[in-house]
Order: C-alpha cells, then sequence, then structure tokens
C-alpha cells in the first residue's frame, strides 16, 4: 500500500524523533536499526526508505535533539534559571530528553566528521545562548563569549560526571550542587568556581 508524501514526512520525523531519544539513551552504538525502527513503531524493512545509513539517520537525530534543548530555554531566560535546570537531578535523569552534549559527547567523538559537525553547530549555539543569557555588560564580548563557553563545558562536565555514578550516590548530588554554585558565583561575577 503507497502512502502519501505526507505521511512518508510524518514516519520519517518519528523514527527521527525516536532515534533522538534512544541515541541519548543507549548510546550510537548501543542501538541498533531494527530496534529503532521498532520503537517507533515500524519495521527494519523501511529504514532505508528514509535514510542512507544509521550515520545519515545520527546527524538527522543529533540536530534534533539539539534544537529540542534550544526550545526548551525561554526567550529573555537568565543564566541562573539555565544553569538551575540544566544542574538538576531531573536532567541527570532524563537521559532521553537531555542535553545531546552530555548525553552523547563521549560517544560524538568517535563519529564520523558529519555527526561532529551536528555536534559544533548545536554546541556552538549552546554557547550562544549562554552568552545572551549571561548578560553581564560589564565584560568586553570576548570575556562574554569565554565565560559562556567555560560555564557550559562545567555544566556539561558535571551532568556527565552525575550521570556515571549510581543516581542515589551523595557524589551526583554534589557534583551537580557543587557545580551549580560555583557557576553562578561566576556568571554573577563574585568569584570564581
Amino acid at each position: 500500500m503507497k502512502i502519501s508524501k505526507e505521511q512518508a514526512q510524518q514516519n520519517r520525523e518519528r523514527v527521527v524523533e525516536t532515534a533522538a531519544r534512544l541515541f541519548r539513551e543507549r548510546g550510537f552504538d548501543g542501538i541498533g536499526v531494527a530496534d529503532l525502527m521498532q520503537g517507533a513503531g515500524f519495521t527494519h524493512g523501511g529504514f532505508y526508505n528514509h535514510f542512507a545509513s544509521k550515520n545519515a539517520l545520527a546527524v538527522d537525530a543529533v540536530r534534533a535533539a539539539f534544537l529540542q534543548r534550544a526550545t526548551d530555554t525561554g526567550p529573555g531566560e537568565g543564566i541562573d534559571d539555565i544553569l538551575a535546570r540544566y544542574l538538576s537531578p531531573q536532567h541527570r535523569d532524563e537521559r532521553g530528553a537531555g542535553c545531546p552534549a552530555a548525553g552523547l559527547g563521549g560517544d560524538a567523538a568517535r563519529q564520523p566528521d558529519e555527526v561532529k559537525g551536528v555536534f559544533a553547530d548545536g554546541i556552538g549555539a549552546m554557547i550562544q545562548a549562554f552568552e545572551s543569557a549571561v548578560g553581564r555588560d560589564d565584560l568586553p564580548a570576548g570575556e562574554r563569549r569565554a565565560l559562556a563557553v567555560n560555564l557550559l563545558a562545567k555544566a556539561v562536565g558535571a551532568v556527565v560526571l552525575a550521570r556515571a555514578v549510581p543516581d542515589d550516590h551523595a557524589l551526583a548530588r554534589e557534583l551537580l550542587e557543587s557545580t551549580l554554585a560555583g557557576a553562578l558565583r561566576e556568571a554573577q561575577g563574585t568569584g570564581a568556581a
């Protein structure tokens, strides 16, 4: 039975959305095409109607994951709120809906340049969002950007480390809380983190 172009596009979007979630949960190599398609409600055979390869799907899935994270930040939201939400136990626990930089950064280092390029774009957009949210008109633009890069790297690193230990372990909570406190001081210019 032939489906419409509109239905084919909706099916493709469902596969991309499912892959974005499952890749963040299990890693790029932690799930195969058959399981990805099953997770989206389709058979394995339909995969190549939409994608040339698993890497092609990874590019689209990572792009979708970064776009999702970008829409999670409200317009005009300050850095304090962004950091508090990012460095929260909820974000640590929601691997499938969390930040792709924290969920897949280590995996991305072993992916083809096409996937790395999407990461570069996504991380660049996150830096710009952090830079805008920091405000800090007292800083020259270069220093404001450096601060945004520093805050993002600390936040991503803290989430990665907090996910590496059991969720109920005191260290998981300490990593998030200590990084948040230091990042807030640094963002406000009241001391280094």
